[in-house]
Order: structure tokens, then C-alpha cells, then sequence
């Protein structure tokens, strides 16, 4: 069925709900599974441009992102980290591309109006940028 699961992370509740979905799928099916962080502060976004060093925010996505990725790892899924930057939705519907994951997994708040306009909704412009499927897990612990 799916054979790579692309799962993007952004450091909140809402990435224990995905990941215990994803964690399951991922055994049924016999799938890999490519964790995504995508940093977007200043640094990240102008790292390369402006020749920085890696800030603290980087340094501590990357730290997040290995202790997931291990954790998932030390279960008998095969797993794999990629840290991005810059905006998430591109990032995300690129590294699905670039992976070539042939399913995108992730949490969502489920925000409604207001809070949509005012926070944007990156699940809901990758579900409108992705040439593959997408399934979106809604956290049940009402997550930030």
C-alpha cells in the first residue's frame, strides 16, 4: 500500500498523535517512515543567503527531530530525519517530491476560522500543493 510516509514535525502535541497513527501504519504496511522538521525563523530562512551560523532554534529542531526519529527507530521502524527551512508548506510538499514518499501524514490543531486566518493552516496548503495523498490527524488534546 504506502511504502514511505513523509511525517512533517513542528515540536507540538500535535506530533504524538500523527506519529502514534503513523507508528501503526507504518508496521502494516511495511512502510519507511522520513521525519520533517521545517525550521522558518530568520536564521533559517536566510542561512544559506546570508552565510549564518546555525542558531539555537536549529540546533534545537535538529535535537528534536533525532530524539523522534530514535524513538521510533528503536521500535523496528526504519526511519530517516530531514531538517528544511523556510516556508513549511513548500517544504513539505517538496520533500515528499524529493523522498519520494507516496504519503503525507500529519497532525493538525483543528483550528477553526478565526484562529485558521490568524495562525494559517499549513496542513491545509499542503493538502491544496501535494501530488500525493495526504491524511491529517487531528489532535485530541485540543494541542496549541
Amino acid at each position: 500500500m504506502y511504502t514511505r510516509i513523509l511525517v512533517p514535525l513542528e515540536n507540538s502535541t500535535t506530533d504524538e498523535a500523527i506519529l502514534g497513527h503513523v507508528a501503526t501504519l507504518a508496521r502494516h504496511c511495511g512502510a519507511g517512515i522520513v521525519l520533517i522538521h521545517v525550521a522558518d525563523g530568520f536564521v533559517a530562512r536566510n542561512i544559506a543567503q546570508l552565510d549564518l551560523r546555525e542558531s539555537d532554534e536549529i540546533r534545537k529542531d535538529r535535537a528534536y527531530l533525532d530524539d523522534a526519529a530514535a524513538r521510533l527507530s528503536a521500535t523496528g521502524l526504519q526511519v530517516e530525519a530531514v531538517l528544511a527551512s523556510g516556508d513549511p508548506a513548500t517544504e513539505i510538499t517538496a520533500a515528499a517530491t524529493r523522498e519520494r514518499c507516496d504519503l503525507i501524514a500529519m497532525g493538525t490543531h483543528g483550528h477553526r476560522l478565526l484562529k485558521d486566518v490568524l495562525y494559517g493552516s499549513v496542513a491545509s496548503e499542503v493538502r491544496h500543493k501535494s501530488l500525493v495523498p495526504v491524511l491529517m490527524v487531528r489532535d485530541s488534546g485540543g494541542g496549541a
